[in-house]
């Protein structure tokens, strides 16, 4: 069964971007390594994503091509009429339904790209697999979280952990599902 990665960034203080949706500042970080944070290798083992439309609006106003063209790609809004140029499904009926399909066709695992109300639906639902974490050494002091308004908490287990010489750590947890 195909697994739901959300591979995400985090400022220290828990925010995934500012509160108008601003993710600059995660270019404001040294990177005297030129480190892609094994993202390319990540991005070889997903064929799908997965994202809100707020996430999504934010990557369309990018000065840059539409970076998942080559990706099946979903955005979940209660928008349906959305009306875009780019290689999107709308998705705004029977999100679980989707998903649980996605999980049991075959293919490369799933990417959920956020944000935060999107990220917090699929923890409810149990539907994080695997969750790739990178902490940013920055405080932003307020912002968008990387969970919304949860009302039960969620335990992970950590199994494994990276230091990079920019300070940037990157923790993967696995979902201890109930």
């Amino acid at each position: 069964m195909r697994k739901i990665i959300l591979y995400i960034a985090q400022s220290l203080d828990g925010y995934i971007a500012k509160s108008d949706g601003d993710v600059s500042w995660l270019e404001q970080i040294p990177n005297p390594d030129q480190s892609d944070y094994g993202y390319r290798a990540f991005y070889d083992t997903i064929d799908t994503t997965l994202m809100g439309r707020k996430t999504f609006d934010q990557i369309c106003s990018f000065d840059i091509p539409f970076p998942y063209a080559d990706k099946t790609n979903y955005v979940f809004t209660h928008h349906p009429n959305h009306g875009t140029k780019e290689p999107v499904n709308f998705v705004s009926k029977n999100p679980l339904n989707l998903i649980n399909n996605l999980k049991k066709t075959k293919g490369k695992n799933i990417w959920l790209v956020g944000g935060s109300q999107l990220n917090t639906f699929f923890l409810k639902h149990q539907l994080i697999d695997a969750l790739r974490l990178f902490i940013m050494p920055v405080v932003l002091g307020s912002g968008i979280p990387l969970f919304h308004s949860l009302k039960q908490p969620a335990s992970f287990e950590l199994i494994d952990q990276q230091r990079f010489s920019s300070g940037v750590v990157e923790l993967i947890y696995q979902l201890k599902k109930s």
